[in-house]
């Protein structure tokens, strides 16, 4: 005798719910609270800076595969090796070239270029990501390969959960406790790249 429709559909949302909460009991388990809890207290002697907790490092194989943490290595590998000073100035809206487009990468011959810089953040991890800036207020006219402002450029986000290392207290003390520290997450809006866009408002 078949089963009912609605049948189904409950014992399908009964499974995803015990599902559900096993997965948080695993977490619960392995010290991996989720964000409203109280979080552990770490001091220097027990995690050196730099170094991540294990159970919050088995989330590093997920940060991998995003592109702002892909990127890093190839970015690094590619600028000499310098000293900085101050911020990288803006580069100018490039004039493209049909050669150009030939050889260029993704983000070179986009009608909306960018191009990838490193921001390193030592209380955050993943601590290094590649963050895209636009190159162009406008867009590259297709023909002509200049900036044309008929349309914008603006930047594409991707949100991404980092852990943001911070003061804590230990033993229930309302002030934070010297040297010791906790990670909570926190989720942030990286700009992957960038794209073209009417104007809001005619120019």
């Amino acid at each position: 005798m078949p089963v009912p429709a609605a049948a189904s559909i409950a014992t399908a949302m009964l499974f995803s719910a015990i599902l559900l909460l096993t997965l948080l009991s695993e977490s619960l388990a392995h010290g991996d609270a989720p964000h409203w809890g109280t979080p552990r207290c770490y001091s220097a002697e027990e995690l050196p800076h730099g170094q991540m907790p294990p159970h919050l490092l088995a989330r590093n194989a997920r940060w991998e595969q995003a592109l702002p943490v892909a990127l890093v290595s190839s970015l690094e590998a590619a600028i000499p090796k310098r000293p900085l000073k101050g911020p990288p100035a803006r580069s100018q809206c490039p004039t493209l070239t049909p050669k150009q487009v030939l050889q260029a990468d993704t983000h070179e011959r986009s009608i909306s270029p960018w191009r990838y810089r490193v921001d390193t953040d030592k209380d955050r991890y993943p601590q290094k990501l590649a963050v895209a800036e636009c190159l162009c207020r406008g867009c590259i006219n297709t023909r002509t390969g200049q900036e044309t402002p008929a349309l914008n450029s603006v930047a594409l986000h991707q949100s991404l959960p980092v852990l943001r290392r911070q003061p804590c207290s230990r033993h229930g003390s309302s002030t934070p406790t010297p040297g010791a520290f906790t990670f909570r997450t926190e989720f942030i809006r990286v700009p992957v790249g960038c794209t073209c866009v009417l104007p809001r408002s005619a120019q």
